[in-house]
């Protein structure tokens, strides 16, 4: 018999809230967060509009030196990862075994500052490259730093699965609660992709919003004027916990994972399968692993990236797997952008928040879908519903697709 699993804390850093309170308020009031770059930004002139999250002082969450060298990804993950044990009130070694806890945290790693030690190599030579590069870039590195500054001792790792890699790891982390491997399991992304390198990339390929006198309108899933998505920066880490082990100490409990899937279309290494049966696949595996029928979601969060191949893709995956009746749906994306592996954690937080409160967000800037689109889109504004399972789907390049499924606290 498989344990049972429970959300006690959600830690987020993220362009409109760093709760999931916040994040949702702002969501169903519109509240944006996409703006255009600052002057003095380093993506200043290279985008018209970024999604921007709060700046965070090293110096709070790593100690002297290590504090002036950590790349923004690292130092964001150790934000949330603080939060997240805080909201869950729960202390490693007084409260749980250091030895009975994870950490699954992912992201594609310090990308700026490997950007910037290139550079520095180039104008000074060998002797110009930082010996702290490698604990800044590495991709683990976040998963890495919280374990050492909580004192976790348990199973580290971190997952490369894209802008799937957040609800990978909510995935993985449910797996490994499941088989009685660990008693409470941090788990999210923290990405920091606001620098020029990475910005031209998505721009050069014609992926970013562009054009759009108002910044707030750039996001648009699922609307026939998208032009592109909107790159944003963040971090989000979920803690989960055995069920006995969070009732034994009488933890406040969100909501339940009640089951996840994974799988690859195999077709291309940035474009989705134009029929989305990869994602359809795994929206069922999903819901084969919690035991539930289509008929059981009540609202849907979907990846909705405001691209047009992703969009009609998701589109086509949801009409495959709901048939005619699909559930409220909304992406959120239109408020918050896209902030890569990140997303599929502050989603999911969405989610929770819309179990617990009975009010399902709207996905924003969306006034005219493509023909055919006859999904259940909630627009413009929120939309009073008592549900008992909430669906939040995330996909990555490389084919990557990944759905997660939530209930209300059981027993």
């Amino acid at each position: 018999m498989r344990a049972g699993v429970t959300v006690t804390g959600i830690g987020l850093v993220s362009p409109v809230g760093s709760t999931a309170a916040e994040v949702f308020d702002a969501v169903c009031a519109g509240r944006s967060g996409l703006t255009r770059p600052p002057e003095g930004h380093p993506v200043h002139g290279v985008v018209d509009v970024a999604a921007f999250s709060p700046d965070i002082d090293p110096a709070s969450v790593l100690p002297g030196p290590e504090s002036r060298v950590a790349d923004r990804a690292v130092v964001m993950a150790l934000r949330a990862a603080g939060d997240a044990l805080a909201d869950a009130g729960v202390e490693v070694g007084r409260d749980v075994d250091p030895y009975r806890v994870a950490v699954i945290v992912s992201g594609v790693g310090g990308l700026s500052t490997l950007a910037s030690q290139v550079l520095a190599r180039a104008e000074r030579g060998r002797f110009g490259v930082s010996p702290y590069m490698l604990p800044g870039t590495l991709p683990n590195m976040g998963a890495a730093r919280i374990a050492i500054r909580h004192g976790i001792r348990g199973y580290t790792s971190s997952i490369g699965t894209a802008c799937a890699s957040g609800a990978q790891s909510i995935g993985e982390a449910l797996r490994i609660l499941r088989a009685d491997e660990a008693d409470l399991v941090l788990c999210g992304s923290s990405e920091a992709p606001l620098f020029p390198t990475f910005a031209d990339a998505f721009g050069n390929a014609r992926a970013l919003a562009h054009g759009w006198s108002d910044p707030t309108e750039a996001s648009r899933p699922f609307d026939r004027r998208r032009n592109g998505l909107v790159l944003g920066e963040g971090a989000g880490v979920f803690v989960l916990e055995r069920t006995a082990h969070a009732v034994a100490r009488g933890a406040r409990r969100y909501a339940d994972p009640l089951g996840w899937g994974a799988n690859n279309d195999a077709y291309h290494p940035t474009t989705p399968r134009p029929d989305g049966s990869g994602a359809a696949h795994c929206m069922r595996t999903a819901l084969r692993d919690a035991g539930l029928g289509p008929d059981d979601v009540g609202y849907l969060n979907a990846h909705g990236t405001s691209t047009r191949a992703g969009d009609a893709a998701e589109v086509a995956a949801l009409r495959d797997v709901f048939g005619a009746g699909s559930p409220p749906v909304s992406s959120t994306k239109g408020v918050t952008g896209h902030v890569l592996g990140v997303s599929g954690v502050i989603e999911a937080a969405i989610g929770v928040e819309a179990l617990r409160r009975g009010l399902l967000p709207p996905t924003h800037n969306l006034d005219d879908p493509d023909p055919g689109d006859d999904l259940d889109h909630i627009r413009k504004q929120p939309r009073e519903a008592a549900v008992t399972t909430v669906m939040s789907n995330s996909f990555g390049f490389g084919g990557h697709n990944v759905s997660l499924l939530f209930g209300p606290p059981g027993a």
